[in-house]
């Protein structure tokens, strides 16, 4: 029998991946709002803001959504340092890939046959996002790269490129043949 070798994307730290034990989620009812009544039959009371870290958030879906969810769109760090206070942005690319990929990991999970995982990136990381997509989705699931024009004007103190455009990724659970 032939040794069957894979493509794949290699990082320092890549076969370290967290055990997390499976979550519950605690409602907060002092924080919590529903409206008073439903209007209709067909009202959603079901939507939720959960505050803590998004791996654990995750891991906590799981018992209650796997496989359940259509559509996830996610807008992770670009890794460009220039993102929000509290938000890990600009990290070592090995560490970067290992988050990226133990949260891609979960979200393939909570994804229905038919779903779809959106993920917003720029240039600093999205071919290495496209590379764990494809690992986790399998290349075949991947869809399209969607350019999105986020500038309207150039960048006169650009150092090299005038960067007006940023990509979301598309990749399927199961894309039909």
């Amino acid at each position: 029998m032939a040794n069957k070798t894979k493509l794949e994307l290699t990082w320092i730290g890549k076969e370290n991946q967290p055990r997390l034990e499976p979550r519950i989620l605690i409602e907060d009812t002092e924080k919590s709002y529903h409206a008073p009544f439903r209007q209709s039959d067909k009202d959603l009371f079901d939507n939720r803001l959960i505050f803590g870290d998004n791996l654990l958030a995750l891991k906590a879906l799981e018992q209650e959504f796997a496989g359940k969810i259509k559509c996830i769109y996610i807008d992770p760090p670009y890794n460009t340092g220039s993102a929000f206070e509290h938000y890990d942005d600009g990290i070592e690319h090995s560490l970067w890939l290992s988050l990226m990929r133990d949260r891609l990991e979960i979200l393939h999970g909570l994804l229905s046959a038919d779903g779809s995982l959106w993920a917003s990136v720029d240039d600093s990381e999205g071919h290495y996002m496209k590379v764990l997509c494809d690992e986790v989705f399998g290349r075949p699931n991947f869809v399209a790269t969607v350019v999105w024009q986020k500038k309207h004007t150039r960048a006169n103190d650009a150092r090299w490129l005038s960067d007006n455009h940023d990509f979301i990724l598309c990749a399927a659970k199961n894309k039909p043949s």
